[in-house]
């Protein structure tokens, strides 16, 4: 007996090990066929609903920026797992897929997890793994996505609508292109990795320090200041506006040297949401391209759209 793609797709039990995933996953219109998520899936609503199957070691809510990184620093040192896998709603899920990532190892659930997956499940499922490090890469990912699930034309007609998009902000005429500062992490500072340089260059930036594809490592204030950005972004990893917000006034307000920074002086200090539009490589970085435009440049993109609470300055 043979099957047609989407009559593939409508029995596919599906678990996804990466937020980004399960935005996409809702995206393409298969919600219902995802079984399993992370306790990091909560976009759109719905997926807040699916049973969890990865969960973390520690609670990153109640804890400062440093503390966490202390904690992940101990974990990695000493070879222990950040993140569990839940054996049982694992075995209830009883996927006939699980998407991955394999791009970073401290902000969702990598290889590890999936292997002890495997080992828990009698019926061993597709393996999917995506690790994106540019816009491009975001992109391909959709259209591979789309097609391992039997909805291919959903997927390219979702890509060429976030390409539109794309197009929109960069192939704009920009009269300056001011140096910007992406910072992934509050204390140590981290660079901004991945595909983050590459938004700032397609959102009119000059971006400093980083390069497109490169994974995020720690940065030394003596780099933020011989960088001398016009535009530093605050995008804590994992964080939204308000919390990078306080954050950075408990920690960097009292320093002279970031006090004395010509983007904290000149009032051109931001704090965006990471977690929806910047830290993962979702379908909604494109939003986070659309909110470094206005950002950089607040004049040209003045009717340009962003979600609510997205940006707002750091004084």
């Amino acid at each position: 007996m043979t099957y047609c793609a989407s009559s593939l797709s409508d029995m596919m039990r599906i678990v996804s090990f990466l937020p980004s995933a399960t935005e996409l996953l809702f995206e393409l219109g298969v919600g219902d066929q995802v079984v399993g998520v992370t306790h990091e899936c909560i976009y759109p609503e719905e997926a807040k609903k699916k049973p969890r199957v990865i969960n973390s070691v520690f609670d990153p809510d109640t804890m400062t920026s440093q503390q966490i990184d202390d904690i992940i620093t101990n974990l990695a040192r000493t070879n222990q797992p950040i993140f569990t896998v839940d054996e049982e709603n694992i075995r209830h899920a009883n996927p006939d897929m699980i998407i991955a990532q394999g791009t970073c190892a401290v902000c969702s659930a990598y290889t590890n997890e999936v292997n002890a997956a495997l080992q828990i499940l009698e019926k061993k499922p597709q393996v999917e793994v995506l690790d994106p490090h540019s816009i491009d890469d975001i992109l391909s990912s959709v259209a591979l996505v789309a097609k391992r699930i039997g909805r291919e034309t959903q997927g390219q007609d979702l890509i060429k609508s976030l390409q539109k998009r794309i197009d929109f902000v960069k192939n704009r005429n920009h009269k300056a292109r001011p140096k910007v500062l992406c910072i992934e992490w509050v204390e140590p500072f981290f660079t901004s990795g991945h595909w983050v340089p590459q938004m700032v260059e397609i959102a009119g930036g000059t971006n400093l320090v980083s390069k497109t594809g490169e994974h995020s490592r720690k940065m030394t204030m003596d780099e933020v200041q011989d960088a001398d950005p016009d535009i530093i972004v605050m995008m804590p990893c994992g964080f939204d506006t308000k919390r990078t917000i306080s954050e950075c006034t408990k920690s960097l307000q009292t320093d002279p040297k970031w006090k004395n920074l010509r983007a904290v002086k000149s009032g051109n200090c931001y704090a965006v949401d990471a977690n929806s539009y910047f830290s993962k490589p979702s379908i909604r970085t494109i939003s986070g391209i659309e909110i470094l435009a206005k950002i950089i440049h607040p004049e040209e993109f003045s009717a340009l759209e962003i979600p609510e609470n997205s940006f707002t300055k750091i004084t």
